[in-house]
């Protein structure tokens, strides 16, 4: 599927001039964003920025669904959280307030992704995302950072970026609000409070499926038609109390991402 502005294809984001918030389709894969300099906000930064976070944020400052499963794993079926009437499209968001908020929800999704670990998927998230003058840049980091496989190794991947057989690799991010902290019209700078889902679901994997809160900052431009971002930062929390809930099994966890397919649409 195509991320690129003008390309609906793939149904990957949307911008109907609504305030919804369109998020990647099935096959997806930056989790968190990939480098910290915690093993834990490294992975964190995988997920989400991928973590758009940790790898972005390390690229960044240094210059769905899971896309990868094992055994008979299958992929998650979108249609079980797509929206009814026109798919949502990769660009198009109102050139307001409400559309720079439902760009940035869309985009941290997508950034955080697991279709990040795969290289084409990156490259047109990054394209998709960011405005020209700064993808480039972005590439280039994201991809050295996503190459090393003492990283990938570090959250139970293969060296190809893939899970180990018989595991399910799990990267999303839930959307719990955003907030526009100034609009001038062409630009604006947007906060995102969200969730994240980051680990391997199977027996004996490395690391399990675990959940983090962050809240990221975007600076967007208007170009092209179209919101793009040009740098962001990320915090950790706010985090809510956990209750006391028994963890599910790794089997129950797995069965549960390939049956829920990613949202297509937040708001």
């Amino acid at each position: 599927m195509s991320l690129g502005d003008g390309h609906d294809d793939d149904g990957l984001y949307g911008g109907t001039g609504q305030t919804r918030t369109r998020l990647p389709d099935g096959g997806q894969g930056d989790g968190r964003p990939p480098v910290r300099s915690s093993s834990r906000s490294l992975i964190t930064v995988v997920g989400v920025v991928v973590l758009l976070i940790g790898a972005i944020a390390f690229a960044n400052r240094g210059g769905g669904d899971s896309p990868s499963g094992g055994g008979d794993a299958k992929k998650p079926d979108a249609s079980a959280t797509a929206p009814t009437g026109t798919k949502p499209v990769a660009s198009g968001f109102a050139h307001d307030e409400q559309g720079a908020q439902s760009a940035a929800a869309n985009y941290a999704v997508a950034l955080g992704s697991a279709e990040m670990f795969d290289k084409n998927r990156r490259h047109a998230i990054v394209d998709a995302v960011y405005t020209p003058a700064v993808a480039a840049d972005r590439q280039t980091s994201l991809d050295k950072v996503y190459a090393q496989e003492t990283f990938l190794s570090s959250i139970g991947l293969n060296a190809d970026g893939t899970a180990p057989s018989g595991s399910t690799f799990v990267s999303r991010i839930i959307p719990v609000g955003t907030k526009t902290m100034k609009f001038g019209g062409d630009s604006a700078t947007v906060s995102i409070w969200y969730s994240s889902l980051f680990g391997l679901a199977g027996t004996n994997a490395k690391n399990p499926v675990s959940e983090s809160w962050f809240t990221n900052t975007y600076e967007l431009q208007w170009t092209g038609g179209d919101w793009k971002v040009t740098d962001f930062q990320q915090k950790d929390g706010p985090v809510p109390l956990g209750r006391d809930q028994r963890a599910s099994t790794a089997d129950d966890m797995a069965k549960a991402v390939q049956e829920y397919g990613g949202f297509t649409y937040a708001r």
